[in-house]
């Protein structure tokens, strides 16, 4: 597999440049933010005074989002700017932006500012004292509804039960990670990614960080309820094997209660001079197409997800990255790979 180019501005896993700590910010749409984000990030990262480069990745926008990007860069050479093919989602924009970061530490961050900027000092007093992962965790969650909340919760806990790997409750992709956890990351090949999970996987030492979260800033949620649904079941198909083991007790105590049903049967015509309705039968019939249609659909997640892994298919497509940098220049037409 070849190596990314993207991968040029690493040496032994080390940054070669001076960059101190990139902000990697995926950009689908968000024209209406992206100035605002831009001033109030710009303004942290002065006030702490280290080395920087903000990447915004343009994960396949049809609004002004590009336009706005190169506008900034224009006047910012600390900007970088990501243009992937097409839209790849979230967690892919976020993969790029990994792929193509120089800093020794790396903030991911969404552009709609319901995730403060200006958190970043607090993580890295947190990254100082000696963590590798500085976890945003909600205290609260302005402009979200109960339902949202509600099910957040309740899948994150879930979660936890089903798979070995202890994914912090009320966090999201919102976090501060060393340069050796990115290095690990990017050897990492999932299609089908579920980052808050694999940034716990890799371990180290990893610290939550309490904030309160804000209402977005201006338009609306690209997450819909399918694209939520979908991120769900890409965590549980990574990183837990449970639900299939539960469909094998499931299956053993349906099968139990299919002899217990025909032993009644046979009970009920010789000594009771009865036979089972036609409602009885159609009711047991459904109720093992049901579990059989579910327990196909569910191993069909996983073989699907195996089988578009095997492809070895690139992760994402990077149309062209251009550093504000006079030492870096553009370089167009790029495919990166996540990995070797």
């Amino acid at each position: 597999m070849e190596k990314s180019q993207a991968n040029d501005g690493m040496i032994c896993g080390q940054p070669c440049g001076a960059v101190y700590v990139s902000i990697v910010v995926p950009c689908y749409n968000e024209e209406k933010c992206i100035p605002e984000f831009y001033r109030r990030i710009r303004c942290v990262l002065e006030e702490i005074g280290r080395p920087f480069e903000i990447i915004f990745v343009n994960d396949g926008s049809s609004d002004r989002t590009a336009e706005q990007l190169i506008e900034i860069q224009s006047q910012d050479q600390n900007v970088v700017i990501v243009d992937l093919s097409r839209n790849h989602g979230h967690q892919l924009a976020l993969t790029a932006g990994l792929d193509v970061a120089q800093g020794a530490r790396i903030l991911l961050i969404d552009a709609d500012l319901q995730d403060p900027p200006e958190l970043l000092p607090k993580m890295m007093e947190a990254m100082d004292a000696g963590a590798d992962v500085a976890y945003a965790k909600r205290i609260s969650r302005a402009g979200e509804s109960s339902f949202k909340r509600m099910t957040a919760g309740l899948f994150y806990r879930l979660l936890r039960r089903l798979s070995k790997t202890d994914v912090p409750v009320d966090t999201g992709d919102f976090r501060l990670i060393s340069r050796r956890v990115a290095d690990v990351l990017r050897q990492m090949p999932e299609s089908h990614r579920f980052l808050r999970g694999m940034v716990t996987w890799v371990g180290f030492r990893q610290v939550p960080v309490n904030y309160h979260r804000d209402s977005r800033f201006a338009g609306k949620t690209k997450y819909s309820i399918g694209a939520m649904v979908g991120l769900a079941i890409d965590a549980v198909t990574g990183f837990a094997s449970a639900p299939l083991r539960f469909m094998f007790y499931l299956s053993a105590a349906t099968s139990i209660a299919a002899v217990c049903f025909l032993a009644w049967i046979i009970y009920a015509f010789l000594f009771l001079h009865t036979v089972s309705g036609c409602a009885d039968i159609l009711f047991v019939q459904l109720l093992f197409s049901a579990i059989n249609l579910f327990a196909l659909g569910l191993i069909g997640e996983y073989v699907g997800r195996t089988f578009i892994q095997g492809k070895g298919r690139p992760l994402f497509i990077i149309r062209s990255v251009s550093r504000g940098r006079s030492d870096a220049g553009i370089r167009p037409d790029e495919s990166a790979k996540h990995g070797e």
